[in-house]
């Protein structure tokens, strides 16, 4: 498979189209970013280490019988993905209060969730992905109401198996953001997982194994995502 042109660049991955016009080329970067964007900087291997990390859960999910886009891994930075047409809605994913539902409740980071809580974000970066519920993705058009049950239900699904996932490694999956598109009639999960979009602490010490060790400048940000790698890909 040949990689081609560049046909976007987002803040974490370039994505290039291929000789296949079914498939496309995820580049995986070391770049990252914070707070929209307000923040920027560079995770020495982030791109190496997310890419295995990202290829060891989807084919874990897949194995439970849900479909991603995910096809191949040919090199250390790249993954061959399925195209997708992205549905414009971003899902987060929480099982412990913490960062935005934190400050949004007033409720003490770290404390346990009854349930799982379901929250919809609007991709758009120039404004900052703002918080949006189904009346605006009906009124709006970005999903159908089926996909959105769909979206929920795998949501759902995901979550579930990623949380037994992580705790067999002692991480505790505190929220997670997902990302889906529209493939051939079918919805499937795409975008990347990875300690970039999770929340990870540690099950023991809740130390943190994430962006947020990026995000508040709290040290050591290769060393736990390599803990991470370690932990998901080399079990």
């Amino acid at each position: 498979m040949k990689r081609l042109e560049k046909i976007y660049e987002g803040k974490a991955k370039i994505i290039y189209s291929t000789d296949n016009p079914d498939l496309l080329i995820q580049y995986f970067k070391d770049d990252a970013t914070a707070f929209n964007g307000v923040k920027k900087g560079t995770i020495v291997d982030k791109g190496v280490v997310n890419n295995q990390i990202s290829s060891r859960i989807f084919k874990y999910l897949e194995e439970k019988g849900i479909s991603t886009h995910f096809v191949d891994q040919p090199t250390d930075r790249e993954m061959v993905v399925k195209k997708l047409e992205i549905v414009p809605v971003e899902v987060v994913m929480r099982n412990v209060v913490a960062g935005s539902l934190a400050k949004r409740t007033g409720i003490a980071e770290g404390t346990p969730l009854k349930q799982p809580i379901i929250e919809f974000y609007y991709k758009n970066d120039p404004l900052g992905d703002p918080m949006i519920n189904e009346y605006h993705i009906a009124a709006f058009g970005w999903a159908a109401p089926r996909e959105m049950e769909e979206i929920k239900s795998l949501g759902s699904r995901i979550n579930e198996a990623l949380s037994e996932f992580f705790r067999e490694r002692k991480i505790r999956l505190v929220d997670f953001k997902l990302e889906f598109g529209r493939h051939k009639g079918k919805i499937l999960l795409g975008d990347e997982i990875s300690p970039d979009g999770c929340r990870l602490w540690d099950w023991e010490t809740g130390e943190k194994m994430d962006k947020d060790r990026f995000r508040f400048d709290l040290g050591s940000v290769e060393e736990k995502y390599r803990q991470v790698y370690r932990l998901v890909c080399q079990d």
